[in-house]
């Protein structure tokens, strides 16, 4: 797999479908990949289109909430961000993308790789589709998080 955490035409991926269909940029003017994968302060992570997608980009705002490394989370199956009764919510989240193109205000609970629960405020989820109009996966973004408490 290929390391798409400064690709540019990746990051055009992502920005692009996000300022085309949530209207108002993904990153401040003058951000690159670079930026956006090693200094933005809010988690972006995107998986492909499989029957059980694995992310494949997850900036470093990203690995720090989850606790994985970029090598551990990518190939990694999306759905295991959550725990198994949250994902019944995920998925539901996940059609309403694949059918409305993106979703905002997001809110729902994920799990790191040592267990511990965090909440996921205001989120912003996006279909990636290519050029050529073909699915590439999704990408969600979220500057708000706190830890489950009790």
């Amino acid at each position: 797999m290929s390391n798409l955490a400064t690709d540019p035409a990746f990051f055009a991926l992502l920005t692009g479908r996000f300022a085309t269909l949530v209207g108002r940029p993904l990153v401040p003017a003058g951000r690159d990949a670079a930026w956006l994968y090693g200094e933005a302060p809010f988690a972006v992570l995107a998986h492909d289109g499989g029957a059980d997608p694995c992310f494949v980009y997850a900036n470093r705002t990203a690995q720090t909430c989850f606790g994985y490394a970029w090598d551990e989370i990518v190939g990694l199956p999306s759905r295991l961000s959550a725990e198994a009764p949250e994902r019944e919510a995920r998925q539901a989240l996940l059609d309403a993308v694949t059918r409305d193109g993106f979703a905002e205000g997001y809110r729902g609970m994920r799990v790191t790789k040592s267990g511990r629960r965090f909440w996921i405020e205001d989120g912003v989820v996006w279909s990636l589709r290519r050029p050529d109009g073909s699915a590439a996966g999704q990408a969600a973004m979220f500057s708000s998080w706190r830890d489950v408490v009790g």
